[in-house]
C-alpha cells in the first residue's frame, strides 16, 4: 500500500515538472493570484533555496544514501505508527522526485512560485519540495511529541 503513495507522489511530481516545461519554460509567467502566487519555469542546479550551485554528484551521492536510511530505518523499524511510515513516504517521494531530475536533467525542475505581497518572495519550489518540507516538519513534530513510535 506505501507503495503505491510513493509511486503517486513521483508521478505528481514528475508530470508537474514535464507540464511546466513544456507550458512554462519559453514563456512569461503565469499569474494565478496577483502578487502572490505564480507559476514560473526554473532550473535549479542547487539545494533548497539554491544554494550549492553546480554540485550534481554530491547531491546525487547524498540522496541516495539518505534514501537507502530511510527506507532501511521505515520498512525495519516495526514500532512505527502508520502516519509516521506515512510521513517517511512523502519524504521518500519528495526525495525521490528531485533525484530523477538530477539524474535526467543535472538540475531539478521548479515551478510554482510565491510572493507574499511584496514582503517576502519565496523561492520558486515543485511538489517534490513541499513533500519534502511538509513530510520533515511533520516527523519533527511527531518526534517531538514522542507520537512517532507505537508504544
Amino acid at each position: 500500500m506505501h507503495i503505491l503513495v510513493v509511486i503517486i507522489m513521483v508521478a505528481i511530481d514528475q508530470i508537474t515538472k514535464i507540464a511546466a516545461q513544456q507550458v512554462l519554460r519559453f514563456s512569461e509567467p503565469i499569474i494565478l493570484i496577483n502578487n502572490f502566487l505564480q507559476l514560473n519555469y526554473v532550473e535549479n542546479k542547487g539545494a533548497a533555496f539554491g544554494i550549492l550551485q553546480n554540485q550534481r554528484i554530491f547531491f546525487v551521492v547524498m540522496t541516495l544514501v539518505v534514501l537507502v536510511a530511510i527506507v532501511y530505518y521505515r520498512y525495519k523499524n516495526n514500532k512505527l505508527t502508520g502516519l509516521s511510515r506515512l510521513i517517511f513516504d512523502f519524504i521518500i517521494a519528495g526525495a525521490i522526485g528531485n533525484l530523477i531530475d538530477r539524474i535526467r536533467m543535472i538540475y531539478v525542475i521548479d515551478f510554482i512560485d510565491v510572493n507574499f505581497w511584496g514582503f517576502y518572495d519565496f523561492p520558486v519550489f515543485n511538489f517534490a519540495d513541499v513533500f519534502l518540507v511538509c513530510g520533515t516538519i511533520l516527523l519533527s513534530l511527531m518526534i517531538l511529541l514522542d507520537k512517532h513510535e507505537l508504544g
